[in-house]
């Protein structure tokens, strides 16, 4: 049977002791008397943040020595097309217009003949591996990337697909690999949440689910931000009390901390209400932290324009700050629902959602670089799939009168890494000759995680969580960690 590192520590359990109730209890009436720690304000800053005050979000140790402390997860909602991205095919131009030399694999709706790549692809850096025109910029850090052309997940449809990159299960509830990270780890800054999920203007497919903490306490759920907003009422709605100030809602919170212990020992456990009562704590202590670290204006000019424009560049110059601060675990969504589902206008609409992307990402990389934690952050890059090498064919009474897209395709497709112990300079495995199926080297999503989880110092079998009789863990009962991914 395997045992979670943590579960002999009642602090990250969903049952409270008494002991461990009235230690809880007591932290908010503490907090007074801590005053001279947390100034005017009543915030913890700098070193104080470190060991005054015990949460189930403070630092904890991994299984062995970890080579990244921070993840940063580009997420391509839709699924990019690794032909025209990172999976160069000269056989798709060579048969293009023309069926592919075996069957077409099965996929979400029908495709018909080799649709070429309508860009044109250059080798870049020493290890002369070849990218998209459309990343060129993302390509000029080639050498420090490891490219994986042999992902596959397990169906074509974007929901089932989501939750197996997002929780390692694509059907069931299961906690999302920020929620395990944080959960395993902890973060190393008290005043704002370990994990966060940004996607400008709204939800992608499956809200909430993706970022779920499922099974696990609920303070390791990620915090959902709506990055088109600027100003930080917007960003975190409600995280300011406009009609009181911070003493006065200290001394609220320890009331409401106290009527809760009440609570609880007349109802004994409560999960739920251990978890709101941290969050309640979190919020508390993020009001001038998080005003801080959203508001990017005072950002050097040539940092900004390096970044570019549009919600999603922002939003990685916020990622950087986010790690910079101390946050484990930061999820940048392209946008609402599903950008990079192009069932048509692959060219037109591919080259529209890189280039937001493009200048950003090289700018994220090379910002990390300068301040020293491009080695000790995990950056990765991709989506829940790809996209077929044949054109997608359309479909009786829909209104896609266009040949010129791709089919979601589940059989192969590409992401990469970079930084956080990756070996860069590297195309790891290979689709067919046509980018139609993963044949060499083929990496699971299970196998993907899995090395996540190594990189952050874990042993992904041994980190586990006991629920209805069974030790759980991200990997579920697979999972392989890739070594040659490793530096």
């Amino acid at each position: 049977m395997n045992h979670s590192i943590h579960q002999s520590d009642p602090a990250l359990v969903s049952g409270m002791s008494r002991r461990r109730l009235l230690q809880r209890s007591g932290t908010g009436f503490g907090m007074l008397g801590l005053a001279s720690l947390f100034g005017d304000a009543g915030m913890l800053s700098g070193q104080q943040r470190k060991g005054v005050i015990k949460t189930p979000l403070s630092p904890k140790k991994p299984h062995f020595p970890a080579k990244a402390k921070h993840v940063i997860h580009i997420f391509c909602n839709g699924g990019p097309s690794h032909v025209d991205t990172f999976d160069p095919k000269p056989e798709l131009t060579k048969h293009g217009g023309k069926p592919l030399p075996y069957s077409n694999l099965r996929t979400e709706r029908k495709t018909g003949v080799c649709f070429p790549s309508p860009f044109k692809f250059k080798r870049y850096g020493e290890s002369g591996i070849e990218v998209s025109e459309i990343f060129k910029k993302t390509a000029a850090h080639i050498d420090d990337i490891c490219v994986v052309r042999s992902m596959h997940a397990d169906v074509p449809n974007h929901e089932p697909s989501l939750l197996l990159m997002n929780c390692g299960e694509s059907i069931l509830a299961r906690p999302s690999v920020g929620s395990w990270v944080t959960y395993g780890l902890g973060t190393e800054n008290q005043n704002l949440p370990g994990f966060i999920a940004m996607s400008p203007k709204g939800y992608p497919i499956k809200g909430a689910q993706n970022w779920q903490s499922a099974f696990l306490p609920g303070i390791y759920q990620g915090t959902f931000i709506d990055s088109q907003h600027r100003s930080v009422d917007k960003l975190i709605q409600n995280i300011k009390n406009k009609s009181i100030n911070l003493k006065d809602q200290r001394r609220q919170l320890d009331a409401l901390r106290a009527l809760n212990k009440l609570h609880l020992e007349q109802r004994g456990e409560d999960a739920e209400l251990d978890a709101r009562i941290e969050n309640y704590e979190l919020a508390y202590r993020m009001q001038m932290e998080a005003s801080d670290v959203f508001d990017v204006s005072d950002e050097p000019s040539h940092v900004l324009y390096n970044y570019g424009p549009g919600h999603p560049a922002r939003q990685m110059l916020i990622a950087r700050r986010l790690v910079e601060r101390g946050v484990r675990y930061v999820q940048l969504w392209h946008g609402q629902g599903q950008p990079w589902d192009n069932h048509d206008d692959i060219e037109k609409n591919h080259r529209r959602l890189a280039g937001e992307q493009d200048r950003a990402i090289a700018a994220l990389l090379s910002d990390l670089k300068r301040l020293g934690l491009f080695e000790e952050t995990l950056i990765i890059w991709g989506g829940e799939f790809g996209r077929t090498p044949t054109v997608e064919l359309p479909q009786a009474g829909a209104n896609q009168g266009r040949i010129n897209g791709r089919d979601h395709n589940h059989w192969g497709f590409s992401m990469w890494l970079a930084g956080g112990g990756i070996q860069g300079g590297q195309a790891y495995g290979a689709t067919d000759d046509f980018g139609f199926r993963a044949e060499e080297n083929p990496v699971h999503v299970h196998d993907l995680h899995a090395t996540m989880m190594h990189l952050l110092g874990f042993d992904h079998k041994q980190l586990t969580y006991r629920y209805a009789g069974r030790d759980y863990r991200l990997t579920d009962v697979h999972g392989e960690v890739k070594t040659d991914w490793l530096a």
